[in-house]
């Protein structure tokens, strides 16, 4: 069974998530279905892509695979990890990907939909961003996307609580672009690129790049990223790491001692 189903229609693509059985969490072979998917709409010179989940999703993606996070001391989310390549791949893009949201989206499928050029969601879509709750440091370049697509308050109450933002306040912080109602949603999307496929790609694709390079361009010296990476290296370093991976294994609460 194929975990990411393919189409393209007058320009426009969408690239489907259709792994239920396992909430669309962020494999390793799921991404790579992605990436392909990305590469063959790219090869087809789509306009716009659309990246969604089935009708019936009650959850658009559950993020990481946890069970293929690493417990060895190894960076979990390094340069190479597999969620890396599909944001890359989603910025890099030359067109723009609109991410069609009505569920829940946990974890790192929060930072696959905000690395999205747009966002329309539906009334039950909830964005949670959950590594506190796994002990899991996140990385670098993935908080400067959640910097980048909402208030540095709303950011900093995600990674601390990790509990859900709704959709309304996420349209009202200005995370997402539209909230429509949910009979709507998929009309509203296609309509929405069906403008954008009738608009000049060069010119769009010229300035998504100038955006992303402008939105990329935050100066940090060296001492600052050494002291960032130092700091993530405590926490997949630690018992609380370990803990956290074990007890979601487990299907318990997690008991974190702070080291």
């Amino acid at each position: 069974m194929r975990l990411v189903l393919f189409d393209i229609e007058h320009a426009i693509g969408t690239l489907t998530l259709n792994h239920p059985r396992k909430r669309n969490a962020l494999s390793n072979e799921l991404v790579d279905e992605l990436l392909d998917g990305f590469a063959r709409m790219r090869a087809a010179e789509a306009r716009v892509v659309v990246l969604r989940a089935a009708d019936d999703a009650k959850v658009w993606s559950a993020g990481h695979d946890v069970d293929e996070l690493p417990v060895s001391g190894r960076d979990p989310l390094g340069w190479d990890d597999a969620l890396r390549h599909l944001v890359r791949a989603i910025e890099d893009f030359p067109c723009p990907v609109i991410a069609m949201v009505d569920g829940g989206v946990w974890g790192g499928a929060c930072e696959v939909v905000l690395a999205c050029d747009l966002v329309v969601a539906g009334p039950n879509a909830t964005f949670a961003v959950t590594p506190a709750k796994l002990g899991v440091p996140y990385n670098v370049s993935g908080m400067m996307t959640f910097m980048n697509s909402a208030n540095i308050r709303l950011v900093k109450e995600m990674v601390f609580t990790a509990q859900p933002v709704g959709a309304e306040r996420a349209e009202r912080m200005g995370m997402i672009n539209h909230l429509v109602p949910a009979e709507e949603l998929s009309s509203f999307t296609y309509g929405m690129a069906g403008v954008i496929s009738k608009n000049s790609p060069l010119s769009i694709r010229v300035m998504k790049e100038q955006l992303r390079v402008l939105t990329g361009a935050n100066p940090m010296t060296p001492r600052g990223f050494e002291r960032i990476q130092g700091l993530r290296r405590i926490v997949y370093d630690s018992d609380d790491y370990r803990e956290g991976i074990a007890a979601f294994k487990e299907k318990r609460p997690p008991s974190f001692s702070g080291s």
